[in-house]
C-alpha cells in the first residue's frame, strides 16, 4: 500500500512535517488540505488512496472550504451546500467588510 504522504505535492504540508501525519487519524486534515491547496494530481491520489465517500465524509464535516472548493464539492458530491459544516459556520461569522 502507498504511502498517501510521500505521494502529495510536498509543499502542501508546509507548516508541519508531513511525516508526523497519520494517514488514518489525520485523513480529515489530509483531505481539506488536498481539497484547498492541492493539483490535480493530488486530489486523483486521495481518491484513490481513500475513496469518495471518505472525502465526502471529510469535506462535510471540514470547518473551512473556499467558496470555489465547496462549489466543487458540492457539485461532485450532489450535496446542497448548506448541509457542510463549514458553510453553517461561515454564516455564524459576519464579515468585516464585503469584497
Amino acid at each position: 500500500m502507498m504511502d498517501i504522504r510521500l505521494v502529495l505535492t510536498t509543499g502542501l504540508f508546509w507548516d508541519i512535517d508531513p511525516v508526523s501525519l497519520d494517514p488514518a487519524k489525520d485523513a480529515g486534515f489530509i483531505i481539506t488540505r488536498v481539497l484547498t491547496r492541492g493539483t490535480l494530481e493530488d486530489w486523483n491520489r486521495i481518491k484513490a488512496f481513500y475513496g469518495l465517500e471518505t472525502i465526502r465524509q471529510a469535506s462535510l464535516q471540514a470547518r473551512f472550504l473556499d467558496k470555489k472548493t465547496l462549489a466543487f464539492c458540492s457539485a461532485i458530491f450532489s450535496v446542497p451546500k448548506n448541509n457542510f459544516r463549514c458553510y453553517t459556520f461561515s454564516q455564524l461569522i459576519p464579515e468585516v467588510w464585503n469584497s
